[in-house]
């Protein structure tokens, strides 16, 4: 049963003007591991982390880097959720994500269905 979908676009050049501008957002919003991706890939990790927070209902509290998107090879990305952002999942008896990302012509975007058993 789908419990949420969410979507998000990020023009790639504002986001990346952004984080020039702020340079601590990219430790607010990104994990270690994903702070040394190129800018497009923190663009789209970014709409998906945003998908993801719209999927579960855009609750107050949740932390950006309680929510990975790690690559897999030959497959597709895969979400990884920690504390914040799993015991939000876990209260709306969310069991996985589904997640699709692109990133071309200088847009990002990411579309995230949240589904329970």
């Amino acid at each position: 049963m789908i419990v949420g979908v969410g979507i998000d676009v990020v023009d790639v050049a504002r986001f990346v003007a952004t984080l020039q501008r702020a340079p601590g957002l990219r430790v607010r919003l990104f994990t270690p591991e994903e702070r040394a991706m190129p800018d497009t890939s923190l663009a789209a990790r970014f709409a998906a982390k945003e998908a993801i927070a719209k999927a579960l209902g855009a609750p107050a509290g949740m932390s950006w880097q309680d929510a990975t998107v790690r690559r897999v090879v030959g497959a597709q990305p895969v979400v990884e959720v920690t504390g914040t952002v799993q015991a939000v999942a876990d209260s709306l008896g969310v069991s996985r994500f589904h997640l699709s990302i692109s990133h071309d012509a200088g847009i990002a975007s990411a579309v995230v269905v949240a589904e329970r058993d």
